[in-house]
């Protein structure tokens, strides 16, 4: 059996004000201050820190607000998407071709919270 190399990508979080939100985490983590918008990316703060994404919340807060995103070397994410079901996942969508920096599968874990597993291209 083949060791996972999954680390932690981002976190994502759906916010009312997405631009405060993500002053209050960059002020715990520890990252420069981000620029105002409708969506802000916190990059990580150190090698081995995390990025926080940042969006507006969509409707009222009885749903899910915050996700994971995985990320696996590039060219693994089909093979760890299949290992991740085998354990009781639940394949959502795919999304290969949004942007040309990543692609990634949304899952959903047993009790339904989804996460995205995400590999990006060799630069």
């Amino acid at each position: 059996m083949t060791t996972p190399q999954i680390t932690l990508g981002a976190i994502n979080l759906e916010a009312s004000d997405p631009t405060q939100l993500s002053r209050f985490w960059a002020s715990v983590i520890g990252a420069a201050p981000p620029a105002a918008g409708d969506t802000v990316y916190l990059p990580p703060a150190g090698p081995a820190g995390f990025a926080m994404f940042f969006q507006p919340l969509d409707g009222d807060r009885g749903h899910q607000t915050m996700h994971l995103d995985l990320t696996v070397p590039w060219g693994s994410r089909t093979a760890e998407v299949e290992r991740i079901i085998g354990l009781g996942a639940t394949f959502q969508w795919d999304v290969l071709d949004e942007v040309p920096h990543v692609q990634w599968t949304t899952l959903a874990d047993p009790e339904g919270n989804l996460f995205c597993v995400a590999e990006h291209p060799p630069a």
